[in-house]
């Protein structure tokens, strides 16, 4: 495995793509965070509401719902731009329609950075990756490769890196505090740990101590596609 690089600093603008509310706070908002103290824009586009993600609520109460805890969480990390497509949450597949709307986006925006989420089956031995999460990062990556001028990197979050984004502990609370923020979502999906006690693990596991930089705090990054 080739050395961890380190995440590219000469752009300005970059867009996390992503299909659900709170996937960029499980990935990226650590390093957001940094980017958007540096003065760095960052936008978020979501394929849905995640509107059947709260166990015992109805699509109509907890799409609503999610999205303003989308908003609340992304405020934190500096993000003010966030936007929501209508693509049905748990069914979301690597259709022509979901790329023809990313590539819009792309277009519309221009970021120099596109990031998604891990498209891999596994991010861990024995823990499966979600099926709308590579059906998404996949229709990304079609979407990229069919524009006539890609963005200037293309990158996915996920493990076994080719580059990092170094993290100090004040981004680290941060995302944790954006996390948090999915105060309902994260009450229903496991009642008997505080919301901010999974917000903790969760950001913590996603920001490990990394030799390649002195064993500082690391958001890790798999660059798919560069010009």
């Amino acid at each position: 495995m080739a050395e961890l690089q380190v995440f590219p600093s000469d752009w300005d603008s970059a867009l996390v793509l992503v299909p659900h509310p709170d996937d960029p706070e499980y990935g990226v908002a650590a390093a957001v965070a940094k980017w958007t103290a540096a003065g760095k824009t960052v936008r978020y586009a979501l394929a849905c509401r995640g509107e059947v993600g709260i166990e015992g609520m109805a699509p109509e109460e907890a799409g609503p719902l999610r999205e303003r805890e989308q908003r609340r969480s992304a405020a934190i990390v500096g993000v003010d731009h966030v936007e929501f497509w209508d693509f049905p949450d748990s069914k979301i597949f690597n259709t022509p329609e979901l790329r023809a709307k990313i590539a819009q986006v792309i277009t519309d925006l221009a970021p120099d950075v596109v990031i998604t989420l891990y498209s891999g089956p596994e991010w861990a031995p024995g823990a499966p990756n979600q099926r709308d999460h590579i059906e998404f990062s996949n229709a990304v990556a079609g979407a990229v490769d069919s524009l006539g001028r890609a963005p200037m990197w293309f990158f996915e979050c996920g493990p076994d890196g080719t580059h990092g984004e170094t993290v100090d502990d004040g981004f680290v609370e941060q995302a944790i505090e954006a996390l948090t923020a999915h105060q309902v979502y994260l009450s229903v999906l496991d009642p008997d740990t505080p919301v901010a006690v999974q917000a903790r693990v969760q950001i913590e596991r996603g920001t490990k101590p990394h030799p390649a930089f002195e064993g500082r705090r690391t958001v890790e990054f798999i660059l798919k596609r560069s010009r």
